[in-house]
């Protein structure tokens, strides 16, 4: 209560000196005007800190993880104060694109082979200029993993990539096959139940740096895909740990919400004419296996996936497919320190379906759930241009495992 009071007279002291500048004379400029703004600001600043900024939820399956984060990760244990004029789910992702500042980065592109004769585009910043670790052989390398549609020139990517800089770090992006402008030399684009290509991209990073500690950190769709495959592969992967940022976690509840008439418009709507835009550009790849003018009468992401990605990987339903797809079923296996942050007001990702009773039996997982956020939002402050709370929570668990990861095993 005390600090809620600090909190409340400090926002209030605040609101009182931005209206003295602004409010023009007449009848804002009038005491009774006056009155009539500072009260209402003051009744917002009470439900604002009463109800609106509150501390995230920590969920572990074991305490020795929820000590170390307490201890090396504090920003999951602090009050999160969502941006004071924009803090509702909608509004929190529709706008952090725009809000949000896009730091210049130089990548060094790559381009690997796959065993089926395709080829993945990766995006390395090298971080050559690392002063904390300038033996390239053993810099800490993170594998960053975009969203749905997204490649490494998306905002969050490129802030991930400015905090691991400044950490001395190195970055690599894995974009999905297809999507950041490189040719498919097969008939095979990508989805977050097949890990093949991930598997691929881990073993090439990790065989180029063996003696680099190894994280990553995936995005909505990217974190989809990396909780399926370290579900799949337990301790067998080189990663020392990872970290997910609104993850979908079953995929049947994310279509059924997405698929809500102003989240249809919002959302679901512009995506499936970007996978369509995506699928569009190789066309010629997929005539002859699938029905491309059927594709690209899809309104819904699951229209597409039942015609596209569904029938692409073979499988004989769309259910078959969103069920392989869901990471809450195999996030039981996981085998390695991963930190989920997750938003309970995220509408592409419902709170009813976030395993929480799953995360509990597991020592090495450790969500993080905060009330508002909606997806890739987490934006804080009066302007939220150079920081969000998501960047926040990515800076100090990577740099939590990187510097003191050894203390879990001794926990």
């Amino acid at each position: 209560m005390q600090r809620l009071a600090m909190d409340l007279r400090m926002l209030s002291r605040e609101l009182s000196l931005y209206l003295e500048h602004q409010v023009q004379v007449g009848f804002f400029g009038s005491g009774v005007g006056l009155s009539l703004i500072l009260g209402f600001s003051v009744a917002y600043a009470c439900y604002y800190l009463s109800s609106i900024a509150k501390k995230p939820q920590l969920v572990t399956g074991g305490e020795s993880f929820s000590r170390f984060l307490q201890d090396h990760c504090p920003v999951v244990t602090e009050t999160y104060y969502p941006t004071v004029w924009c803090w509702e789910s909608r509004g929190q992702t529709l706008l952090r694109p725009f809000i949000t500042s896009k730091p210049p980065v130089q990548y060094r592109n790559e381009l690997i082979k796959t065993s089926d004769g395709g080829q993945i585009l990766l995006d390395w910043f090298d971080n050559d200029n690392s002063k904390s670790y300038m033996d390239a052989s053993t810099r800490p390398t993170i594998l960053l993993l975009p969203g749905l549609t997204g490649t490494s020139k998306e905002s969050y990517i490129l802030h991930m990539i400015h905090l691991s800089e400044e950490l001395g770090y190195r970055c690599v992006v894995f974009n999905n096959r297809g999507t950041a402008g490189e040719n498919l030399l097969t008939p095979r684009t990508y989805s977050c139940a097949n890990t093949e290509d991930l598997e691929t991209v881990i073993h090439h990073v990790h065989s180029l740096y063996p003696s680099a500690p190894f994280l990553a950190a995936g995005v909505s769709m990217g974190g989809m895909l990396l909780l399926n495959y370290l579900g799949k592969i337990g301790r067998k992967t080189p990663l020392k740990a990872a970290a997910t940022f609104s993850v979908g976690w079953n995929t049947f509840a994310c279509s059924e919400s997405l698929e809500k008439p102003l989240n249809w418009l919002l959302f679901n709507y512009y995506l499936t004419t970007c996978l369509q835009s995506s699928v569009n550009k190789h066309r010629h790849m997929f005539v002859k296996l699938i029905d491309m003018d059927h594709v690209m009468k899809a309104k819904s992401i699951r229209e597409f996936d039942k015609r596209f990605t569904s029938v692409l990987f073979g499988y004989q339903t769309i259910d078959d497919y969103y069920t392989d797809a869901s990471p809450n079923r195999r996030l039981k296996s996981v085998e390695i320190p991963v930190l989920c942050l997750n938003s309970v007001d995220d509408v592409f990702s419902p709170s009813h379906a976030i395993p929480i009773e799953t995360a509990k039996q597991n020592p090495n997982v450790a969500l993080v759930l905060t009330s508002y956020g909606g997806h890739i939002g987490f934006l804080e402050g009066i302007w939220p241009r150079q920081s969000t709370y998501m960047d926040r929570v990515f800076k100090q668990f990577a740099q939590a495992m990187i510097e003191h990861g050894h203390e879990l095993s001794n926990m």
